[in-house]
């Protein structure tokens, strides 16, 4: 398979479009947390995403709960259908105000339907804040650095 050359540099809104662009069509991104010295990758269900900022829900008994206690440091990556990619690099941490947790539940019906009450314990919400985001052309080969804001 021979090599394509490198891409020509894009303006950095376009980045961002471009980005922004992938997420939305990437329904279930992955999400890497690090437990101990070993990765953990799994798909995850964002029920808000502001720019690149995303808030993905937990169980309190959930074993990535555990891991991000240990060490907030995460990425996630997601996949366009025409395998464009974004990877948003950042921490990721509990959402305590209660404003925010009352707005992302009244918007989530599935989220109401499992766990039935904002009051079940078992009820985590967090937020990835982005250090950094990258994206890539499908087989580019090349990331582009997209601005934060």
């Amino acid at each position: 398979m021979e090599v394509p050359p490198p891409a020509a540099p894009l303006e950095p809104n376009e980045i961002r479009r471009l980005a922004l662009k992938v997420m939305a069509s990437a329904q279930f991104p992955d999400l890497a947390t690090i437990d101990g010295d070993q990765p953990r990758v799994r798909p995850v269900s964002p029920l808000r995403t502001e720019g690149f900022t995303v808030y993905i829900a937990s169980m309190r008994s959930s074993h990535k709960t555990g891991e991000l206690e240990r060490n907030q440091n995460v990425e996630l990556c997601y996949v366009s259908p025409g395998h464009d990619h974004v990877r948003i690099t950042g921490r990721m941490s509990l959402v305590t105000d209660a404003a925010l947790r009352q707005s992302v539940w009244e918007t989530n019906p599935l989220l109401r339907a499992y766990l039935k009450s904002i009051d079940n314990p078992e009820f985590l919400l967090y937020v990835v804040q982005p250090s950094r985001v990258r994206y890539m052309k499908e087989w580019a080969l090349q990331y582009h650095e997209a601005p934060l804001d």
